[in-house]
């Protein structure tokens, strides 16, 4: 791993804090303009809603609240990763000026339904866009699959599918987050956890010693469930998504599953908009992150 940066593996390995999920992509990104309070009458086509949608980024990236006190990583869409922040590449920026490990988003969203579950779509470029990732200084990568229904074929194809990807970007250089969504909706959501854990340790067993990877997942109904993967050698950290549940349910969730720290989007720009002022706009990002944190270092 010759361009792996230890300092940032460590930093994630064992620091204490979260981290930010700063990367809703394209189909998501009007929603989250529209939650930060600018409609889609602000832009007339993408390359304006992009440039609002940094320009929020940059507001929460540069915030003094935004600290590496509470915060261990921030994954980014890769628009985010191709633009700057008073000069310097975003993932610079974050390492350089706050000491925040800088991730991204790689996959290009969800296939249909099949086997109650949502594989991902083809990533036709992901070659190209891990070598400019590493040319970034990026750290790692994160990729999504949904898991809707218990159904063991289809699961099994999500891992499988995670990992393979998993592996040509790790060797790449680059620490891949496997996030296989358990949806929180699902009627047999704890059947599905059961599957799904099975699958990863298979998965995981079948890796070489020196390959590392993080994994996101859906916090589980049963407590603790997944504190067998956070011991495993090839576990960089295991990582919770908050999946549509409420800041609030969602941290007190988390809270209750030991190890487990929030990788959280939505919930943490929840209460942010883009007519605050600087200092409600830092005080409500603050409290937010602050318990987000408190969650996560249970």
């Amino acid at each position: 791993m010759a361009n792996m940066n230890n300092e940032q593996l460590n930093r994630m390995q064992s620091g204490k804090g979260f981290i930010a999920a700063l990367d809703q992509s394209g189909g998501s990104t009007p929603k989250a303009l529209a939650q930060y309070g600018i409609q889609e009458s602000s832009f007339s086509n993408d390359e304006e809603m992009y440039t609002l949608v940094h320009e929020m980024r940059t507001r929460i990236i540069k915030s003094p609240a935004f600290d590496s006190e509470y915060i261990l990583g921030a994954i980014l869409f890769e628009n985010t990763m191709d633009r700057k922040i008073d000069g310097l590449w975003t993932a610079d920026y974050l390492w350089e000026k706050k000491q925040i490990v800088p991730f991204l988003k790689v996959d290009k969203g969800l296939a249909e339904l099949t086997n109650g579950v949502q594989l991902m779509k083809p990533i036709p470029n992901l070659d190209e866009l891990l070598t400019r990732a590493v040319e970034r200084n990026v750290f790692g990568t994160k990729m999504r699959s949904a898991i809707k229904e218990a159904n063991a074929a289809g699961i099994r194809e999500v891992v499988e599918q995670q990992f393979a990807v998993g592996i040509q970007i790790f060797k790449k250089g680059l620490i891949p987050i496997i996030e296989p969504e358990v949806d929180i909706y699902s009627a047999d959501k704890t059947k599905s956890e059961e599957i799904l854990k099975e699958e990863i340790l298979k998965q995981l067993n079948a890796l070489d010693t020196d390959v590392k990877v993080m994994l996101k997942l859906s916090i589980p109904t049963v407590n603790d469930f997944y504190s067998e993967l956070m011991s495993n050698q090839n576990v960089v950290r295991v990582v919770a998504l908050s999946g549509g549940y409420s800041r609030e349910d969602a941290n007190d969730r988390l809270a209750q599953n030991h190890g487990l720290i929030a990788s959280f989007s939505r919930a943490l720009s929840e209460g942010l908009s883009a007519d605050q002022s600087d200092n409600d706009f830092n005080n409500t990002l603050k409290q937010t992150i602050k318990a987000i944190y408190d969650a996560s270092i249970t």
